[in-house]
């Protein structure tokens, strides 16, 4: 009996678990598999795994043509190693997924289709290479998918999902602007093609009628303008009407078509797997009460200790005080059991950031506490504590950044530095001496720990730079100048107190998870087009010094871009020679200006057609997957503008604060913080230290403006499911669509 007791709640656990990380993997219960999918899930076997995906896809970087050459045996070696390791991470997923669900899974079929073919090119390339012959080492292109495919990576297969989704629609708007886009190359053939005009460059100007479609396609990235409109312009001022409605047809109303495009149904998309994720939370917090419910008169519970277990069991880490107000919040009445709709908010509660703070008095005030505590101590610390202090350090940055940007070399320039110095110095020697300096310098005070930092970094170089200059003439002012604009950066936090700047501040804070999400996704794309890159162009432009007397150096090592833009704007270094070379011009290619040079200046030293690599890539990176990522934003400051905090926030605070041991963070800054518990501290000394504070304790919810958009999103759904509803199945939630209709299935105690 104990023995399924515990099996039970081992199982739970992984509920639980699965719960709070929005994990949906369909997993085995039976006590080995689970104990399996526990170790599955540990952040080590997660950080292993993307060590090795990462360390894969740099071996780019050493193979030829290598950034930094290694023998071919060691990048070998190196390769079959993070494929063993793969192939060990997907045998431990078949062993805790269910045998028909594992085999029905496109992504584990893609990892060893992906592992099968890597190891059959590397054979191919050594049997290859043994013979002197050169070969093409194909299976790169497919190093992505292991960043895509584990089980992992659930975020990044929800973007390529969206693309996926959004390709449809976006198909119909791009054979519309494709038409437009070949309608107006047609009638610029016949307005410009016989009248004998020549670009700058001296070439014929639209007279073949590949060129003017390409020319045109660059017009609606706006890189080549006016440079197009010019010689029709010279000839003809009425001849910018043609321009004019060009740009406006396709640049403004058909990229602005693309962006509603993807934006209405990244929204839909987005809802359905919001919706997807918030029902298989439910359902398996219902699944982890069903294992652990007890019969108490009418109603099923979850008895106080099995629910401490529980949660020791989810997050061991979690302090015993932490556990005690979770479960005085689930049981608030403290009947000694957490009922059903306490127990389905759990996965919640564990997700919000509770802060235990220790009540700690002042070094001094133990040590000289009728000087700490006299009326002049007193009076300084009040002054320090006053936000007329914080105003007039402000002050005093905005000053400091005037004269860094002035003459240098001004002695008066150079004292004023000095005196900035001491200013920053005693700031920090004052704040020091008022806040509790374990507090200050505690692991979440950034700014605290930045401010020190620098001051003391421009000390230390300050003295270092005057020691130098006077012994050595060495003057190493750049430094210096590096060191104090460092310290500008604490404007952001002027702005960042500005009530109608906050929405903004909150979602660039709420977004950067995501963009870890856009960040793997541009990855993934940028290696498929840097190894296809680097197969069609390696080689054919080549980068020499400015005093290089090499035969072509001026045209890049290759005669065919002599007198061209290419040559003439000295963008040799930009080529595909290499791995990190190819990154560069990817990342000049998203950025879309002069990207219709690069692409001539690749197409003259190959062929023509090469032009359709960088059309390619501009209509993948710019205009799908940078307009979902605006459609990104949009939707995040739509979310940060309409929520307010969550109900299990707005319980956890109020407990909280009737337990007499909180602090409200909104209304708090971190000096603030310390200076209420310090009046805390003083009352309960006060009082004898009757209350529950006298264990030195207070809490706090950690700042709401750390939590993604996902979350919000989800908690924004899952307000509107009524909880006697348990939702659809697993295998209904999965074979959810968007336009399909919210199944509902009977609770537990209608069933009954």
């Amino acid at each position: 009996m104990a023995e399924a007791a515990a099996q039970d709640l081992l199982l739970a656990a992984a509920f639980v678990s699965d719960a709070q990380y929005n994990r949906n993997i369909p997993f085995k219960t039976s006590p080995d598999a689970v104990r399996l999918y526990r170790l599955y899930n540990h952040w080590m076997m997660r950080t292993a795994t993307y060590f090795f995906i990462f360390l894969n896809l740099s071996l780019a970087l050493f193979e030829e043509p290598a950034v930094y050459p290694l023998p071919f045996l060691a990048t070998s070696v190196l390769e079959v190693l993070c494929l063993l390791v793969f192939l060990g991470r997907l045998t431990h997923f078949a062993k805790v997924t269910l045998h028909n669900v594992f085999w029905k899974d496109t992504k584990n079929i893609c990892i060893m289709v992906a592992i099968l073919l890597s190891l059959t090119d590397l054979g191919i390339y050594g049997v290859f290479r043994l013979y002197g012959v050169r070969s093409v080492r194909w299976s790169r292109i497919v190093r992505p998918i292991f960043l895509i495919n584990f089980a992992e990576s659930r975020q990044i297969r929800r973007a390529f999902r969206s693309i996926r989704n959004t390709l449809p629609e976006i198909t119909y708007v791009f054979l519309l602007f494709m038409f437009s886009l070949l309608m107006f190359s047609l009638m610029a053939l016949k307005l410009f093609g016989e009248r004998n005009l020549q670009t700058a460059e001296g070439l014929p100007y639209f007279r073949n009628y590949l060129e003017i479609v390409f020319d045109l396609y660059v017009l609606v990235t706006t890189a080549n303008s006016p440079d197009v409109m010019m010689p029709a312009f010279d000839f003809s001022s009425w001849y910018a009407l043609f321009f004019i409605a060009f740009v406006i047809v396709n640049t403004y109303i058909f990229m602005s078509l693309f962006l509603a495009v993807v934006y209405n149904n990244y929204k839909k998309h987005l809802k359905n797997e919001i919706r997807k994720l918030a029902y298989m939370k439910r359902r398996k917090m219902i699944e982890a009460f069903n294992l652990l419910k007890e019969q108490e008169g009418e109603q099923f519970v979850v008895r106080e200790a099995r629910w401490k277990q529980l949660v020791k069991l989810v997050a061991p880490d979690t302090s015993n005080s932490h556990r005690e107000l979770l479960l005085r919040i689930s049981d608030d009445e403290q009947k000694g059991f957490v009922d059903k709709k306490s127990f389905v908010q759990l996965a919640d509660l564990l997700n919000i950031q509770v802060v235990t703070l220790k009540i700690r008095r002042h070094p001094l005030a133990r040590w000289v506490p009728a000087l700490y505590g006299s009326a002049p101590s007193r009076l300084l610390r009040g002054l320090v504590r006053h936000r007329a202090f914080v105003w007039t350090y402000d002050v005093i940055i905005l000053i400091n950044a005037v004269f860094i940007a002035l003459d240098e070399e001004s002695p008066y320039i150079s004292y004023a530095e000095w005196v900035f110095l001491a200013l920053y110095i005693i700031e920090i020697l004052l704040k020091v001496y008022t806040y509790e300096p374990r507090e200050f310098f505690g692991k979440t005070q950034f700014w605290n720990w930045f401010d020190t930092l620098i001051i003391f970094a421009a000390l230390t170089a300050t003295i270092l730079n005057a020691t130098l200059k006077s012994t050595m003439k060495y003057n190493s002012q750049q430094i210096l100048d590096i060191v104090f604009i460092l310290r500008v950066l604490r404007l952001i936090r002027i702005v960042d107190s500005i009530q109608r700047f906050q929405v903004i501040m909150n979602t660039l804070i709420n977004i950067v998870p995501t963009m870890l999400t856009f960040g793997g996704l541009t990855l993934v794309v940028y290696c498929v087009f840097a190894i296809i890159g680097m197969e069609l162009f390696h080689g054919k432009i080549q980068y020499f010094p400015a005093n290089s007397n090499a035969p072509h150096a001026l045209e890049c090592g290759n005669p065919a871009l002599k007198d061209s833009l290419f040559a003439r704007g000295k963008y040799c270094k930009n080529n595909f020679n290499n791995f990190a070379s190819s990154f560069v011009v990817l990342m000049e290619l998203t950025v879309v200006n002069q990207w219709h040079v690069f692409a001539n200046g690749f197409a003259n030293v190959t062929a023509q057609p090469a032009k359709l690599y960088f059309i390619a890539f501009h209509i993948v990176m710019v205009i799908i997957i940078v307009n979902i990522f605006v459609s990104f934003i949009l939707e995040a400051f739509f979310v940060e503008y309409s929520l307010e905090k969550s109900e299990v926030e707005t319980a956890i605070e109020q407990k909280i604060q009737e337990l007499g041991m909180g602090v409200q963070e909104d209304e708090l800054q971190h000096e603030q913080l310390l200076d209420n518990m310090e009046s805390m501290e003083h009352e309960l000394e006060g009082e004898g230290g009757a209350k529950a504070q006298s264990k030195g304790l207070v809490f706090k919810i950690a700042s709401k403006r750390y939590r993604t958009v996902d979350a919000l999103l989800q908690r924004m759904f899952e307000a509107e499911i009524p909880l006697e509803d348990e939702g659809p199945s697993f295998e209904e939630i999965l074979n959810l669509s968007p336009s399909s209709a919210v199944p509902r299935s009977p609770s537990s105690e209608s069933a009954a």
